[in-house]
């Protein structure tokens, strides 16, 4: 092993046990007596959020991993900038589907518009068409839980919460997704396969 890997392995080791007394040191600070906006609780948590990052950014650069935790607010180069109380939330979710059976997906799409089958609607077999049908007909929810019923294949996805002013209806309806800011951001999950196989390791070990 080269000096420069062995270099590489310390740096690991270290972050991770800096990581370990951070958690320590924020157990402490929270299960002691505190008061709304403790400075000692909150500059545990700070310190456990930059242990974290550290971490996993080391642990990405030597050995091509993540972590599967999340710091709210790490996006941004300042991290969270918003307010203490909000008086809005806006909830930003993505999710990414592979079109596996286009044949299924039509299928299905036709079941809830007829126009859509052959000798309807000259476009009705295009598969932007069937989609445009199932996501008018079903929540998102709906088609999450039911996506193979669909010829689709779920994949990663995220769920953003993030602080907002209050809005007129329909005054953000025009640019929705302008408000998908970092820096706002109070929490957010994700859901991928990158995160499931980090943790099936952990099982196997």
């Amino acid at each position: 092993m080269s000096d420069a890997a062995q270099h590489s392995i310390i740096d690991v080791r270290a972050a991770a046990e800096a990581v370990k007394s951070a958690i320590d040191r924020h157990l402490a600070a929270v299960s002691g007596p505190t008061t709304a906006d403790d400075p000692a609780v909150v500059g545990a948590y700070e310190e456990l959020a930059a242990a974290a990052i550290a971490y996993d950014q080391i642990l990405y650069e030597v050995y091509d991993e993540v972590t599967p935790f999340e710091v709210p607010g790490d996006e941004g180069a300042g991290g969270y900038a918003g307010p203490d109380q909000p008086e809005a939330i806006s909830v930003l979710i993505r999710r990414d589907y592979l079109v596996t059976d286009p044949k299924r997906l039509r299928e299905q799409a036709e079941r809830v518009d007829d126009t859509l089958t052959p000798g309807g609607d000259p476009a009705g077999g295009a598969v932007n068409a069937a989609i445009g049908v199932l996501f008018g007909e079903y929540e998102p929810d709906e088609i999450a839980a039911r996506c193979e019923e669909f010829g689709l294949e779920e994949g990663d996805s995220t769920l953003w919460v993030a602080a907002t002013e209050p809005a007129d209806p329909g005054e953000w309806l025009a640019e929705p997704f302008d408000g998908a800011d970092p820096q706002l951001l109070i929490c957010r999950f994700d859901v991928s396969e990158v995160y499931d196989d980090d943790l099936d390791g952990l099982d196997e070990e």
